[in-house]
């Protein structure tokens, strides 16, 4: 008897996803549980678990295709001998098996839904040999080696083939660096001439290692179809710009005494362990404004006519990721002392990097920061998310000449850019947003006079 396997909504109410790739094919034994594809949405790539046993019979759709959620993507022939088990419905996310032993209570997450609210195992995977109904052993299995979805990508665009590569870690797990090992194990740093690196001078943000140079082979022009990650910020940059009417205002501020707090929190021993940086006091001062200015923080709903003021704050922190940008947000920013805000940050940012951000961790910002700085940009004029009333653009932080108790001095100076939604922020309001934001990181002592 055959069944019918549905491309499942992964989340957020999607409608399609992209067969990154195939796990399995027509032939092999299936387990229920066991990932057969996986798939890319507008906001994550996620493996797919198959719900029941069988062997399988055929593959609707091959990789790189964009099948609407409902669509069958997969044919099984599985055992008569018993009544079947009820077809799980297209809205119903399937959970997804551990892929590791995560410390610290780290659960494992349903597909496109962030993390469990209770604590899982990793399914036991069934051994080489499976005893037949007449009491042979069936065909072996193959098992596919363990790896994160972002992993499983590297390999693929790298062209490594994960069942040759040896995982360092004692669980099994494949990560980036033995794909790169795989590649060139062992490789000689070559000497980087000091002139030509620019020194990092600005906050952390979470990027990605750069990928090796491409070879065009006289090729003049490639297309690249646009989907997933990039055409849904596409069509989202599109939307804001041309319905919210954005204003940017820009300021010049000296953090150098910001930049010496830093250095003394990361001595403190409250915050050991945590991520310090310029970008967690760029955070919280935008924070404590918000609270000073609180009709800074909310949204225009078009259908009722009415300005939806937020009494919470879920910033957003943009982060480069090898699909693309995204923007999850920290929930509750506003309720966060200072060593929870950078654990969030540290969180959200390694989550980014790793590929492991989940779609309902980018739903719900009310406001965001950008940091253009890092790759040694001085500001930029920021587009606002949809459904956001201001964005905060941040510039490389690094010495210039300024008036310091009116003698020129060597300051550590960068530049401020907030654009915000016209039709809910008047000028004056992000004025004073941004003046703000300046004044506490010139005289970061204002965070506790003013929070």
């Amino acid at each position: 008897m055959a069944r019918e396997f549905k491309m499942p909504d992964v989340g957020e109410g999607l409608t399609e996803a992209e067969i990154l790739k195939w796990y399995v094919k027509p032939g092999d034994t299936v387990e229920d549980g066991q990932v057969v594809c996986e798939v890319e949405t507008a906001k994550a790539a996620v493996e797919l678990p198959i719900p029941f046993d069988g062997v399988v019979k055929e593959l609707l759709f091959p990789e790189g295709t964009t099948v609407d959620v409902g669509q069958v993507i997969i044919s099984v022939d599985v055992a008569s001998d018993g009544p079947a088990a009820p077809e799980p419905v297209a809205e119903t996310a399937p959970e997804v098996a551990a892929e590791s032993a995560e410390p610290q209570g780290r659960q494992p997450v349903l597909v496109g839904y962030g993390v469990a609210e209770t604590s899982t195992k990793r399914r036991v995977r069934k051994g080489a040999e499976t005893p037949a109904a007449n009491g042979t052993a069936a065909p072996a299995v193959e098992q596919r080696p363990l790896a994160k979805p972002p992993v499983r990508k590297l390999a693929k665009d790298l062209g490594v083939d994960l069942t040759a590569v040896i995982p360092s870690n004692p669980d099994g797990i494949i990560t980036r660096a033995d794909v790169h090992a795989a590649v060139a194990p062992a490789p000689e740093v070559p000497a980087q001439d000091p002139a030509q690196t620019p020194a990092p001078a600005s906050p952390v943000a979470a990027t990605v290692p750069a990928a090796p140079a491409p070879s065009y082979d006289g090729v003049r022009e490639t297309r690249i179809p646009v989907k997933g990650v990039r055409k849904a910020t596409a069509q989202a940059m599109i939307g804001s710009a041309f319905t919210a009417p954005h204003v940017t205002e820009f300021v010049t501020v000296d953090v150098t005494r910001t930049m010496k707090l830093v250095e003394e929190l990361k001595a403190d021993k409250d915050m050991q362990g945590l991520r310090v940086n310029p970008l967690l006091l760029i955070s919280k001062a935008l924070l404590v404004a918000i609270k000073r200015h609180p009709e800074v923080n909310a949204a225009w709903d078009e259908a009722n006519q009415e300005i939806v003021q937020k009494h919470y704050v879920n910033l957003g922190i943009a982060a480069a990721t090898p699909r693309g940008l995204i923007v999850p947000n920290i929930k509750d920013a506003h309720a966060k002392t200072l060593p929870e805000l950078a654990s969030a940050l540290g969180e959200l940012v390694a989550t980014a990097r790793e590929g492991r951000t989940s779609p309902a961790a980018m739903q719900g910002g009310t406001v965001t920061i950008t940091n253009v700085g890092v790759f040694g940009v001085d500001t930029g004029t920021p587009i606002l998310n949809p459904g956001e009333s201001a964005i905060l653009a941040v510039g490389a932080i690094k010495p210039q000449p300024w008036v310091h108790k009116g003698k020129v001095r060597p300051r550590q100076v960068t530049t401020l850019a907030l654009s915000f939604d016209h039709r809910l922020v008047d000028g004056e309001l992000g004025s004073k947003v941004l003046a703000d934001v300046a004044a506490v990181l010139e005289r970061p002592k204002r965070l506790i006079t003013w929070a």
